[in-house]
């Protein structure tokens, strides 16, 4: 299996580096992961939804040129479904069932993501309603990928 995040921004903070390697090494026992950094458009302050708009739109072409047709696609957005640890396992393990091998999470820039990349996904997930900030999402995220194999395993890392 391939998981392949694909982010907008670059990671800067050095504690966050630190704990994304870590999972990331965890994990290389049951997939291949692939981190993709994107780079994100500056926005003006007190941008106009127009200019908002074209800042997302140009995100997203860069978003679906690393997405394949053949991809499990899930976006990380706040209107999407939330899952507990144990369902979100469940899906990563249907979802291979299924016949997909490589899965593609995203996470949009400050803004967000255009709507032509949440139509692209199968899937968009929510984290809940608190907005937290885009570099510690993938922190998050690579974690709770690590804790649905854990649970797959049946192992005692989720209690």
């Amino acid at each position: 299996m391939k998981i392949k995040i694909v982010t907008v921004g670059k990671l800067k903070e050095k504690y966050l580096k630190d704990g994304i390697a870590e999972y990331v090494k965890r994990l290389n026992r049951f997939a291949k992961i692939d981190l993709i950094e994107l780079a994100d458009e500056k926005t003006p302050d007190k941008a106009s939804s127009a200019e908002n708009d074209a800042i997302l739109k140009k995100e997203a072409e860069r978003i679906l040129s690393k997405i394949t047709e053949r991809e499990y696609v899930i976006v990380l957005a706040i209107e999407g479904r939330q899952f507990a640890s144990e369902d979100f396992s469940q899906l990563l393990a249907d979802t291979m069932v299924k016949g997909y091998s490589d899965i593609s999470f995203v996470i949009g820039g400050s803004l967000g993501l255009h709507e032509t990349v949440k139509k692209r996904a199968n899937v968009s997930m929510s984290f809940g309603l608190l907005t937290l900030p885009h570099q510690l999402m993938r922190l998050v995220l690579v974690e709770q990928i690590y804790r649905a194999f854990m649970i797959q395993q049946g192992s005692p890392y989720h209690k």
